[in-house]
């Protein structure tokens, strides 16, 4: 079995592509460059592709499916970067790879900390040897409440880890989870949203929650709210965030994804505009705390994404039930 692997790192994913190559016994074929209509003919003799977050819409979809593929994994949890109601009208199958919540969860409390504690005024008043104290006073976590929003693997993770800070959790999902209970009341997300100190997003991006965050959710929160988000860029308003930053209605930010990143994040973009005008506003806020969709990046991530994405084609060569096809 040939699988071709686009957007190939070789810094990161070499060793772990040649264990799940030999592991698997799949011939892997190698671009480093994103899937492209230029580079479609790569894959004929290949019947699955693996990809990362490059935009698959549907005339790369068909250009796919002539050339043979029947199959895109994306080394990715999300997946909202493919046309899946093309994908399915085609009848090209669709997965995902999954990694553990740790990662992420980590990182998403990183951000809290950071945040509530105004680490980016600090870290950039001590590099210019300012060490004075107005305006840098923080906050800490025992005397907030959390709202976590999204409650599933990286949502249920983050809980976890926070009920050691001794800090009041509220949790909202559709889909409740009695374990959850034992760190965190559910509440509605009207109340969560009224109640919360510091709200943190962990849902994936449908239709229903485009924009989650927007001028009226915002309205309806606290004075000085923080807001970190490491599960996906739309579920915020950008221009709802920014007024929401200007009026100081938003006390802080911490965003590891943000709308619009695609074409921009694990690229080199130094010395070139930025094409993403809502980013470069929010990045010039002092309480504003911005990281290129880092939270996942671990070297436990990158194994099991590589070896997820692979075996899963397997799965689907052979005919078999895969947990990553969606």
């Amino acid at each position: 079995m040939k699988v071709l692997v686009y957007s190939y790192r070789e810094f990161d994913e070499k060793e772990a592509f040649e264990e799940a190559s030999q592991k698997y016994g799949v011939e892997i074929k190698i671009c480093e460059k994103a899937p492209a209509m230029e580079n479609v003919h790569l894959a004929k003799g290949c019947e699955c592709i693996s990809i990362v977050t490059t935009k698959i819409p549907a005339k790369l979809i068909d250009a796919f499916m002539e050339a043979g593929v029947r199959y895109i994994s994306t080394r990715t949890i999300g997946y909202d970067h493919i046309d899946l109601a093309h994908a399915k009208k085609a009848g090209m199958r669709v997965g995902n790879a999954t990694y553990g919540p740790e990662g992420v969860a980590d990182y998403a409390i990183m951000l809290m900390l950071m945040t509530t504690r105004k680490m980016k005024a600090i870290m950039n008043r001590a590099d210019m040897q300012d060490f004075s104290l107005k305006g840098i006073q923080g906050r800490e976590l025992p005397d907030l409440t959390i709202g976590i929003i999204g409650t599933g693997r990286i949502g249920k993770t983050v809980i976890r880890h926070l009920s050691g800070f001794g800090c009041k959790i509220l949790a909202y999902d559709v889909y409740q989870s009695e374990d959850i209970k034992e760190y965190a009341d559910y509440a509605e997300l009207d109340t969560l949203l009224k109640e919360a100190d510091l709200i943190s997003l962990h849902t994936p991006l449908t239709e229903k929650n485009h924009h989650l965050i927007n001028k009226n959710s915002i309205s309806k929160m606290k004075d000085h709210v923080i807001i970190v988000n490491t599960a996906r860029g739309a579920l915020i308003d950008s221009e709802a965030l920014i007024e929401g930053l200007e009026s100081g209605k938003i006390g802080a930010v911490g965003l590891d994804v943000v709308e619009n990143e695609f074409g921009l994040y694990y690229f080199d973009l130094r010395n070139k505009p930025l094409k993403n005008r809502e980013l470069a506003i929010i990045k010039s806020f002092p309480n504003a705390i911005v990281t290129p969709h880092m939270a996942f990046y671990t070297d436990n991530a990158i194994n099991s994404m590589v070896e997820n994405s692979i075996y899963s084609c397997c799965l689907v060569k052979e005919g078999k039930d895969n947990p990553w096809e969606v």
